[in-house]
């Protein structure tokens, strides 16, 4: 009588391990991780005609760009193409624009799902990378473990995670931290200690000041500054980008958290009794969404950054990562409550931070609070090509680029130290002046020997100091759309992701730019000697415009700047002009429009324009005509007084077919 329960519960447990392991799954491109890029990625392999599995460790699919960055880190808007610009567009249309990169979270959320429910997108939430599978240098299989464990096969892998496990784990060579200045000839690389979001002079960094041996404040390392340039494991800082709301019907207050520490934030009370802020801007940077929401943001010396406190995180396991998260959380609604509540924080600071709560229609299925962490620097491939300093710059330039990037050269701080017996922050650089540069497609693979059929768009192969430049969202976005066209190329031709035909995907990034065969939209800037005819004196500036220029006069008279765009497609187009911000514009800047058949006359009113966001300028609509061969566009000076530009010009087309 006791066998039988037994007999019978051998078949259930088998059962159970039947259902434990799924059977493998192939497909032609698998790509792992969901963020910005993955989505992307993901899309343009299923529009190619490629089947293909996206896999999301999280739950929020958009890593930061749902997660709260709405105050969209652009660069120059040039450098921002394709099914990325069309990202930005579709935001746009949300809210009743050409185009826009100020949005809050569950609008890129709602965005992003456009792309799946367009696409039929396969995708696994909650799986987390356990193994990779390789054989003759190229990985046949990956196995995840989630509700079950999943084996996975794919003709081609991306790597679209911000932490680069898949690359990691498929042995592929990375770095992590500062390379010395020495290693790649550059000179903002390694330690650096600047006057940007630094403490004034003379903040004591003990807990009794003026006395080393009752010990450091919290968040004082006890390290030794090192010399200027050197190389190092340390990591920038991160942080959480922070969406708050003023709008009392739809705000939370925020309460005291239940693992409150009020002693992390004592520099910051001594920072305050040096700068005599005047609000809060001078220690949080408060960018303003749409619909009374924020996107806050690290400023100073003491704010949101969580300095130190990451160096465990890049080979870190999912227990590690997962604590790591939780005291950034922890730090960063204690400081918010701080800087509400604590009798020490100046009155009216306390008072103007007690307007703002946790938005209710804002991540409601995490608490209000976003789920994803600002991991602004994880691992860093050392891929087939590096880009460093010298490409940022434009001292070194790439023929094989499959993308472009345009931001500042930019580390947060790394560490937070005393040096001369004062408490300082070092690792912060902020280094622009150059224009957007290209981005090259073996900086997305690894070198041969390692893996043949991976791409790596995010983790990608830059030094500290280039990849601070390159780690854009929109730019991750433009890079995955690359490497799944790269991918599907490979796979069309039978080659490895070395031997991949770089013209080919270069062409097809050109004429399929959304991935859909639409009609591509035309654009005609003001360096492009082909199509663009100069009369008259005008000056060319480098900065400021479209691009890597724009034209500009200041002295009037009879000048004309003429755009010829190549129509190869007649039909309805909207044109728009790009008008940066200048000093001095004239009100009015007179433009004709030759639509191949008649003369349309119309004005630029600089009155009506503007610019939001980190960007120069703003796309504005010249109206809507049907184009033919031989169309053209005309600006003239001389109808009023004043500044006037000339950048570039772009035709979109009405109806995509």
């Amino acid at each position: 009588m006791k066998l039988k329960p037994l007999l019978i519960a051998i078949p259930l447990l088998a059962g159970l391990a039947v259902k434990a392991t799924e059977p493998p799954q192939q497909v032609d491109i698998c790509v792992y991780g969901g963020t910005s890029a993955g989505v992307i990625a993901a899309y343009t392999a299923k529009k190619l005609h490629k089947t293909v599995l996206l896999i999301s460790p999280d739950k929020q699919l958009g890593g930061l760009t749902t997660g709260g960055l709405g105050y969209t880190d652009i660069g120059n808007k040039s450098a921002i193409t394709g099914i990325s610009r069309d990202f930005y567009r579709k935001i746009g249309t949300h809210y009743g624009r050409f185009e826009q990169w100020i949005f809050e979270p569950h609008v890129a959320t709602q965005t992003f799902d456009q792309y799946i429910k367009a696409a039929g997108l396969p995708i696994m939430y909650g799986y987390q990378l356990d193994k990779v599978e390789k054989n003759n240098g190229a990985i046949t299989s990956i196995t995840l473990t989630g509700k079950h464990t999943r084996i996975i096969r794919a003709k081609m892998f991306i790597d679209c995670s911000y932490e680069g496990d898949l690359m990691a784990k498929a042995g592929v060579e990375y770095t992590v931290g500062r390379e010395a200045n020495s290693l790649y000839n550059e000179t903002y690389n390694g330690v650096q200690l600047k006057d940007k979001h630094q403490f004034p002079d003379g903040i004591d960094p003990y807990k009794v000041p003026g006395k080393p041996e009752s010990g450091l404040l919290w968040g004082i390392s006890p390290a030794k500054l090192d010399e200027q340039g050197a190389g190092d494991k340390k990591l920038q800082s991160y942080n959480f980008r922070i969406c708050l709301s003023n709008v009392p019907e739809n705000s939370i207050p925020i309460t005291r958290p239940t693992d409150y520490q009020p002693e992390r934030y004592e520099l910051l009370i001594r920072v305050l009794e040096k700068i005599h802020a005047k609000n809060l801007n001078a220690i949080l940077k408060i960018d303003h969404m749409p619909n009374g929401k924020t996107d806050i943001n690290n400023n100073g010396a003491f704010s949101t950054d969580m300095i130190g406190e990451n160096y465990d995180y890049p080979d870190g396991d999912a227990a590690t990562r997962k604590q790591i998260i939780q005291r950034h959380e922890s730090y960063t609604k204690g400081l918010l409550y701080f800087i509400g509540h604590d009798p020490r924080v100046p009155e009216h600071l306390r008072k103007e931070m007690l307007q703002w709560g946790y938005p209710k229609d804002e991540y409601t299925a995490n608490g209000h609070w976003s789920p994803q962490l600002y991991v602004r620097e994880v691992r860093r491939m050392v891929g087939a090509y590096v880009m460093t300093q010298a490409n940022c710059e434009g001292k070194e330039k790439v023929t094989d680029g499959i993308g472009m990037a345009a931001y500042t050269m930019d580390s947060h701080n790394c560490q937070r130290l005393v040096v001369n017996g004062m408490v300082k922050n070092e690792g912060d650089v902020q280094i622009g002046g150059f224009g957007p540069y290209p981005v090259s497609y073996r900086a997305i693979i690894p070198k041969k020997e390692q893996c043949s059929n991976l791409l790596v768009p995010v983790c990608l192969s830059a030094s500290h100091i280039a990849y601070g430049s390159i780690r854009m969202e929109p730019v991750f976005m433009v890079l995955a759309q690359s490497a799944a066209t790269a991918a599907t190329v490979a796979i069309n031709d039978g080659a490895t992701v070395q031997q991949t035909d770089v013209a080919k995907v270069q062409r097809m990034l050109a004429e399929n730019p959304l991935a859909d065969n639409s009609t591509p939209e035309i654009l005609v800037d003001d360096n492009d000697p082909t199509r663009v005819t100069i009369t008259g004196d005008w000056q060319t500036e480098r900065h400021g415009g479209y691009g890597p220029s724009m034209l500009v006069d200041h002295s009037g008279g009879e000048k004309r700047v003429h755009y010829a765009p190549e129509i190869k497609k007649a039909g309805r187009y909207k044109v728009y002009t790009y008008v940066p911000r200048v000093q001095g514009q004239a009100p009015h800047t007179a433009v004709t429009i030759y639509d191949g058949k008649t003369s349309h006359d119309t004005s630029i009113d600089a009155g009506s324009i503007k610019v939001e966001g980190q960007t120069s300028g703003e796309w504005v609509q010249l109206g809507t005509y049907e184009l033919t061969a031989g169309a053209w566009v005309e600006f003239r000076t001389g109808k009023s007084p004043g500044t006037v530009v000339a950048d570039a010009v772009l035709f979109v087309p009405v109806t995509r077919n």
